[in-house]
């Protein structure tokens, strides 16, 4: 039996996760959203600027579909793919309009028949690059960048009733937002800074690739130039 401990940042205890309760607009859909990283669920459960909670739960994947966007078998592509067509994006740009639909039309993952999925949490600063990149004003290079740079950690999210049954509430911890409101807030604004940074540095736009080359050449997910930039 595999079983691991996952942590749930929250303004209130949830001793009995539902499918179906959490926001439809979020990074991989609707879905119960986990980490295993005490730091993050605790900036998570005041998020708010209110005191919160952290739940802690044990987690039994035995027999479960997972998918796993850290496997090496995916990239920033993928994930952005997923992010246009979960979340809300005010786009009104014709470019950004019609790159977000080419992008999740040929990068997005189709989840369904998953009960698991592992990958990146989308803050702020990232959401925001996203924007720039189908707006055609962010190579890839850079988004890629900014993925890694932003030390974004990883999220387990459960997303069918199957996962949601394998799942038990151990306990909860009570959290203060004088202290975790701030961090949450400094671990965005760190991440704007540190890829600003490196930015500056490394910038260029040699054999890089725009969201425009992608509509203009109709670059697929196995298009040797996107993984000859995203695995450089």
């Amino acid at each position: 039996m595999s079983t691991v401990k996952l942590l749930h940042g929250s303004d209130h205890i949830i001793k009995t996760p539902q499918l179906g309760l959490g926001r439809k607009h979020n990074d991989y859909g609707q879905g119960f959203y986990c980490t295993q990283i005490p730091e993050m669920a605790r900036e998570w459960a005041c998020k708010n600027n209110a005191d919160g909670f952290v739940n802690e739960y044990s987690f039994n994947t035995k027999g479960l579909k997972v998918i796993n966007l850290f496997d090496g078998n995916y990239t920033v592509l993928n994930w952005i793919g997923l992010l246009l067509k979960n979340r809300l994006f005010t786009l009104q740009d014709e470019i950004a309009i019609d790159a977000r639909n080419y992008v999740v039309e040929n990068f997005a993952l189709d989840l369904s028949g998953y009960d698991v999925v592992i990958g990146y949490r989308a803050d702020d600063s990232f959401f925001s690059y996203a924007e720039s990149f189908v707006s055609n004003t962010l190579p890839l290079r850079s988004l890629n960048q900014a993925l890694y740079l932003g030390k974004l950690g990883m999220q387990t999210v459960l997303i069918s009733e199957k996962a949601f049954s394998q799942i038990e509430f151990i306990n909860s911890e009570s959290v203060d937002k004088e202290e975790y409101y701030t961090k949450f807030n400094d671990r965005d604004r760190n991440a704007r800074s540190t890829y600003q940074k490196e930015l500056k540095q490394k910038h260029s736009y040699k054999d890089d690739i725009f969201v425009m080359d992608i509509l203009r050449e109709e670059i697929k997910n196995d298009d040797p130039r996107i993984q000859r930039i995203v695995f450089e």
